[in-house]
């Protein structure tokens, strides 16, 4: 089952999770070729690479994908989340579930 787990993360985050499966909450601000520029919740530009059957139909979506680096993430998934989203409130969630006090803990 480990091999499902996927951490939801924002940008400065990534480094933590180079090789593994996580999720990103992000606004994408362009398309180039199969990659699409995303700013995370907490700011930072993060490149994605785009599975091939990609639907990134949204401003704001969640990317399932495999961290190749602190800067570059290659999608598996994509969940579209509309075009209004309060990114203050996704990087304060995933502050929260990163908090050492509360890792491992059930709420």
């Amino acid at each position: 089952m480990a091999e499902h787990v996927s951490t939801r993360v924002n940008g400065k985050r990534l480094a933590e999770y180079v090789g593994r499966t996580v999720r990103l909450v992000c606004k994408v601000l362009q398309f180039k070729g199969d990659s699409a520029l995303v700013e995370t919740s907490d700011k930072m530009q993060v490149e994605v690479r785009l599975s091939k059957d990609a639907r990134v139909t949204d401003t704001y979506v969640e990317v399932v994908g495999k961290v190749n680096d602190a800067t570059t993430v290659t999608m598996m998934a994509c969940i579209n989340m509309g075009s209004d989203l309060d990114m203050e409130l996704v990087d304060f969630t995933i502050e929260t579930i990163n908090d050492p006090r509360f890792l491992g803990s059930i709420f």
